[in-house]
């Protein structure tokens, strides 16, 4: 049965694995100018670097959850949870700066003392913690200032989101960067530069998570390619007339799809501050239509 790992495959040694002792069930793979042998049928989780992707994932999901209900309890001020990390003159420190620190250690240990089990898996729980602790504050290093609670604050939602997806596929031996080679590799340009088109595709009518996991599922790059666009994407705005059926169809579908991303995203992240938008105008000011 064709399954996603038959088109895309990660070679074993990447992950650790030791060369098969036997010819039975290799598959040859050309991975940066290099014949890689692998063996299809290794079991999941029984290379190092799966088991460390695998411990790196789960940490930072749990980590990110964690963080997260932590967050919201302080904002709903239930009063026996720690507070905020606060200096002696009241400076902030935002859960970032922890995780920036945990992924510049755990990756400058992992890189330069490629420690074995089972401290390879603590270097990977280490940056995952991290990466928890960081990316839930995604929006703020990308404003550059407290948009944690606004609707700017979602994007740190987005970014979760899209980091355990893409690194979950990699962990299940996904890669959009290496292709089983057959008799015929002309088949293998041909259907990667095709994947390839389709998820630009899909990016273009606003599905970006789908296009980008459409580079590791080719049948998810195929589907997205072929759904309508989003009413604001730079599909909609080339291909889609104004007032035409087709862009009424994806207003009103989009209109639903977001406003079930919206009650997901509350329920995971927290609903966002209402920020009040009225302007007051002081009396010894004309108006501005005067």
């Amino acid at each position: 049965m064709l399954t996603p790992s038959s088109v895309y495959v990660i070679p074993a040694e990447l992950f650790g694995a030791e060369p098969p002792a036997r010819n039975q069930g290799l598959g040859v793979t050309l991975f940066n100018g290099r014949a890689l042998e692998k063996h299809t049928s290794a079991a999941f989780l029984g290379s190092t670097g799966q088991r460390n992707g695998f411990v790196l994932i789960v940490a930072f999901l749990v980590t990110f959850l964690f963080i997260r209900t932590s967050a919201r309890m302080i904002r709903a001020q239930v009063p026996w949870w720690p507070g905020n990390v606060e200096t002696g003159g009241g400076l902030h420190i935002h859960h970032l700066v922890w995780g920036i620190c945990l992924v510049l250690a755990s990756g400058f240990l992992s890189i330069t003392l490629r420690p074995h089990s089972p401290w390879s898996e603590a270097m990977a729980a280490g940056f995952g913690i991290g990466a928890g602790l960081t990316l839930d504050e995604f929006a703020l290093w990308l404003h550059l200032q407290d948009v944690y609670w606004t609707q700017e604050g979602r994007a740190s939602l987005d970014a979760v989101i899209v980091a355990a997806l893409l690194g979950g596929l990699v962990v299940l031996g996904l890669s959009p960067l290496d292709a089983a080679t057959g008799s015929n590799s002309w088949s293998i340009v041909v259907g990667l530069s095709v994947n390839v088109l389709l998820c630009l595709i899909a990016i273009l009518k606003g599905r970006l998570l789908l296009g980008l996991i459409g580079l590791f599922v080719p049948l998810v790059s195929l589907v997205a390619a072929l759904r309508l666009a989003a009413p604001s994407s730079p599909w909609a705005r080339w291909f889609y007339r104004p007032g035409s059926r087709r862009l009424t169809r994806c207003d009103a579908r989009f209109a639903r799809s977001r406003t079930r991303r919206r009650r997901i995203l509350d329920l995971i992240g927290g609903a966002p501050t209402v920020v009040a938008t009225t302007t007051a105008v002081r009396a010894d000011e004309p108006a501005a239509n005067d």
